[in-house]
């Protein structure tokens, strides 16, 4: 049996499935901390009814999807409001961009093949390929997924285009008392590793930092001490955003996946103990 995060004082930064994972974590002898580093999520449904029924007036030359539970909660509120037909055809009429293989899957259950769509799963993967298109005065509808998007939108709104966001859910910030704690425990060494599992959490840690002067030491102590271990492709990509270069990631995109990829980075560099 492995071993190799003995004596490793392992942060778990999420919010669900902790307890599966802070077995495995004990199972190969390390110390689990759970410190949850994201807040809880609430339907947006009054604000993105609003938001179809303004696109339903408007002239629509883009739809952006980034997540596929985000788009079938949007026809779900569509057909609340007896819009549904009405929106899937003004989707199909306009140029479609999607992120991530779910989204693909929900465009495809709809009949629509998105135009543009990203190669890796992430913002940055679908932003290449949206670089060839001319977005001067090119009304856009991007829908995000509990939090905005600032690279994605800062990239379409210098571009030239006209962009409205839709969040068919909101983001609640962490408690602020967790994150404190986090940080406190993080600066003074009190941990070996950090498993994010979504991109949210390390977006909310960053938020916290900016409004209390802390980020450069974050990103000194993952720098030189702490690990930095992200469930998947996106959570990774929003660590490097944030300015942290070591990142560790499974292949498989699973937790369960991500403590064993951990484990083997300690053994591979330090042997088992």
């Amino acid at each position: 049996m492995l071993v190799s995060l003995h004596n490793k004082r392992v942060v778990l930064a999420a919010s669900r499935k902790t307890d599966e994972m802070s077995i495995l974590i004990e199972k190969q002898k390390g110390t689990p901390l759970v410190r949850s580093l994201q807040g809880t999520v609430f339907s947006n449904d009054e604000q993105v009814k609003k938001n179809i029924r303004e696109m339903a007036e408007q002239e629509i030359d883009w739809f952006i999807f980034t997540t596929g539970i985000g788009l079938n909660k949007l026809l779900d509120l569509a057909e609340e409001i007896n819009e549904k037909e009405s929106f899937i055809d003004k989707v199909k009429n306009a140029n479609v961009g999607a992120r991530g293989y779910k989204t693909v899957a929900a465009l495809k259950k709809i009949g629509i093949v998105p135009d543009v769509k990203d190669d890796d799963g992430t913002v940055n993967g679908l932003i290449d390929s949206l670089k060839e298109i001319d977005w001067k005065d090119k009304r856009v509808i991007v829908q995000l997924h509990g939090e905005n998007a600032p690279t994605l939108i800062n990239y379409l709104t210098e571009a030239g285009a006209k962009v409205m966001e839709v969040l068919p859910y909101q983001h609640v910030d962490p408690n602020p008392e967790t994150v404190e704690l986090f940080f406190q425990e993080l600066v003074n060494q009190e941990m070996d590793a950090v498993c994010f599992t979504a991109a949210i959490q390390v977006r909310s840690l960053f938020k916290y930092a900016e409004s209390k002067g802390y980020t450069e030491q974050i990103i000194e102590a993952f720098r030189k001490n702490i690990l930095a271990v992200a469930v998947g492709k996106v959570t990774a990509e929003a660590l490097h955003e944030h300015g942290i270069e070591r990142v560790i990631q499974p292949e498989l995109e699973r937790m369960g996946a991500m403590i064993v990829e951990l484990s083997r980075y300690y053994e591979k560099n330090e042997g088992n103990r």
